[in-house]
């Protein structure tokens, strides 16, 4: 494995041991922040060197961004999208209970698109639409926004709260506010049955971790590597 990735993973185990000691939420909103910078591009964290997505998203024209690379199901942007979509509304409709950066900063209409939804279940149609429509400079910002209000939002989550499940009225905003697809059953009862502690552990880290190494494979075959 990767000692990059490798690192990651140990760090991970060591804030999913931090987060149960809401008494002492320093060393967990310090690793939280720590993972989340490693996710996010250097400009959400002010890192002052390259971060692992910058690596990953390096050299990559807004062509590249849209192709469909061989044996793959979607595009590079369609996978940014899908992160930056996940995190939005979890670390803002569920963890927070407020709005999303997507619809406070009208991001739909910079985006250039029609589809709102995380893309979970998304049809194929819609996937190959939404990479060749969406716009790339303005998807980059877009998930820096997001990033940057889940900082926020981590820091001024009181850690007592940490151990309380999602609240089902939370999850029922979803479907009928249209940031999930109603077919998409499954991730509304996985998010239902966390806590905030484990929002933390998924989308804003780990899940983003997932689609990075993802996007790192698409863009070895989209160039031949």
């Amino acid at each position: 494995m990767n000692p990059v990735i490798s690192l990651f993973n140990s760090r991970h185990s060591l804030l999913r041991k931090a987060l149960v000691d809401p008494g002492n939420p320093k060393p967990a909103i310090d690793l939280f922040l720590e993972q989340h910078a490693f996710v996010h591009s250097s400009s959400v964290s002010n890192s002052p060197a390259p971060t692992y997505a910058d690596e990953t998203l390096s050299g990559l024209s807004d062509s590249a961004f849209r192709t469909i690379p061989p044996g793959c199901e979607h595009a590079i942007a369609w996978a940014i999208w899908h992160i930056a979509r996940i995190e939005d509304v979890t670390m803002n409709m569920l963890l927070m209970e407020n709005e999303q950066v997507f619809t406070t900063g009208k991001w739909q209409k910079r985006l250039n698109i029609s589809v709102f939804d995380t893309g979970n279940r998304m049809p194929v149609e819609k996937i190959i639409q939404l990479g060749k429509r969406i716009e790339i400079p303005a998807l980059r910002e877009y998930r820096d926004a997001v990033g940057l209000r889940t900082r926020e939002n981590v820091q001024a989550l009181d850690p007592s709260e940490w151990k309380h499940k999602v609240a089902p009225v939370r999850i029922a905003r979803l479907v009928p506010e249209g940031a999930v697809n109603p077919i998409a059953a499954g991730v509304l009862e996985y998010w239902g049955g966390l806590t905030y502690a484990g929002l933390l552990l998924m989308p804003p880290t780990r899940h983003n971790l997932i689609h990075l190494n993802e996007i790192l494979k698409m863009k070895n075959k989209l160039f031949g590597v």
